[in-house]
This record gives C-alpha cells, structure tokens and sequence, in this order.
C-alpha cells in the first residue's frame, strides 16, 4: 500500500493511493496514519479495504508528511563511504546518531525556509524508515518485521550551524521545514530489499545525487537493531538513514541553496519530492 496525508497545514487526513494512482480518502476508517494504524494488525485492517469503494479525492491537493505523530525523528550521520570522504570525514565506527527536531517536519512539496543568518544551506535525499511495531533490544535478524514501510525524506542541513558553532547537529538540522517526507508511505510488504533501491536529487535540473541505498555502511536492519539497544523505538517513529555523495558541502567549490532554487528527489518505489527554497521573512 501508499498511504498518504493531505489537506492543509495541521488538518491533514488519511489516505491511500489506488492502483491507478488516484487519491483515496480513509477518514471513516482511521483518524490518522499515526500510531496503531501502522502496526501490523492496523495496516491489515486497511488491506481489506477495496479502494474502489473508498471515496476519491479529485483535484490538487497538497500531500502532508507520510506519517503523523512522529514522536522521535533520527538521523543516521556518514552512513555512504563516499559521503564520509567527501566531507572530509572517516566512516564511522558504529552509527552516528543525531536527532532533527519534529518540528522540522513538512510535506514533500512546501517550500522550504532557508533561516536567517544562513549561509550553507544544503540538501541530502535519504531513505526514511518509519517504524510499526513497538522495538527494544531488537536481533538483527528479526529487525525488519519491526517496520511499517519507507519513504522519502529530505535531511536539508544547515552546515555552518552544523559543524561551524559549538555543540551537536542538531541546530543544523533542525529549522523550521528542514525535514519533508513523502509523498507517501511504501508499506514494507512492497519493498523487496530496503538495500537495492535507486535514489537521486536534482538541483535547478542539475544532478548532484545519484546513488543507491545498496552503499549504506550500516544497512536498515542493523539501524532498527542497533538504535534499539538504546531505546525504545515507537510505531511512528522515523529513521533517516542517511544520504550518498553529490551534496553542497562537498563540491569544489562548496555550493549551497539560495532563494529560487528547485530541489527535487525521489528514491526508487517511494516516489519524489519537490520544494522551492525560500528566504524567511
């Protein structure tokens, strides 16, 4: 299944996108693609729905974040060998780990506040994994049963707050809609392997990501493990894996985003993403 959010800022409902690609609305079956709708026992209730019957949602619509409640948004840091060394970084020894603030998130098509004071503002496409089923102390073998499905997310930094001032990355990380995921939620049952899936990013048109999520050093099921061994992870909760090479940081010169550019991304099965940077006013 696509599951989806749509409507306005804060009054998103719940939906599904049929076999023909049009928007189903679920408001009689579930308040919000959030919590116990995403477990196992919640998303078979919603296969046993014949689309067809479902009211169609027809015009355009703008599509919320994939996922409500999102209690606990993680980032995994350096997790591409080749990012790594473009950022002038070692790969890691076990997963970096950094939290982006929830109110970070939007949906995959708003524009995107670049913040006062910034002056590296920078892209990164990334496999987002939501969880479905409540997860501690979890074995790598059974981790993926533990996932509701994929989406995409953009991980839009800010890199001089990031490396360049005191403390973690999470002031750079974690302005106002630096955190789209969407279009929809790929339920994992459509996913045959979360390490075989293409993904990209374009810039004005330009390409500047073009990789795959095969190149991970750390693969979806150790994350879902290993972050488990930490704390509890929530159904709703989001996992950002982490992004291959081609971002801003790493080009010679470093180039980064300013008011007008066009970002797109799309990662293979999860569909795209597209938002116009802003200045904030």
């Amino acid at each position: 299944m696509k599951l989806v959010r749509y409507g306005g800022l804060g009054a998103e409902k719940p939906g599904l996108i049929d076999a023909e690609g049009g928007l189903r609305d679920l408001s009689a079956h579930v308040a919000d693609i959030a919590g116990d709708v995403l477990t196992d026992d919640g998303l078979a209730k919603l296969r046993k729905l014949d689309p067809a019957g479902l009211p169609k949602v027809e015009g355009d619509v703008r599509y919320g974040a994939c996922v409500g409640g999102v209690g606990k948004f993680i980032c995994i840091g350096l997790n591409y060998a080749d990012h790594a060394a473009e950022s002038g970084m070692a790969v890691p020894s076990e997963p970096v780990i950094f939290m982006k603030a929830t109110s970070a998130i939007c949906g995959p098509n708003d524009d995107v506040v670049i913040p006062r004071g910034s002056l590296k503002t920078d892209w990164e496409v990334e496999l987002a994994v939501v969880i479905g089923a409540k997860a501690k102390h979890v074995p790598e073998a059974d981790a993926l049963k533990h996932v509701a499905g994929y989406s995409v997310t953009n991980d839009v930094s800010e890199r001089a707050f990031q490396t360049e001032r005191q403390g973690q990355w999470t002031k750079g990380k974690s302005c106002d809609t630096f955190g789209p995921i969407g279009p929809w939620l790929v339920t994992r049952d459509e996913v045959a392997d979360p390490q075989k899936l293409k993904m990209w990013l374009t810039v004005n048109g330009k390409t500047m990501q073009n990789g795959s999520s095969e190149t991970m050093v750390y693969g979806v099921a150790f994350l879902v493990s290993y972050l488990s061994q930490f704390f509890t992870l929530h159904p709703g909760d989001v996992i950002s894996t982490g992004t291959p090479p081609g971002v801003g940081m790493g080009m010679k010169p470093p180039t980064y985003l300013k008011a007008g550019d066009v970002v797109a991304l799309g990662i293979e099965g999860l569909g795209t993403q597209q938002q116009t940077f802003v200045a904030d006013a």
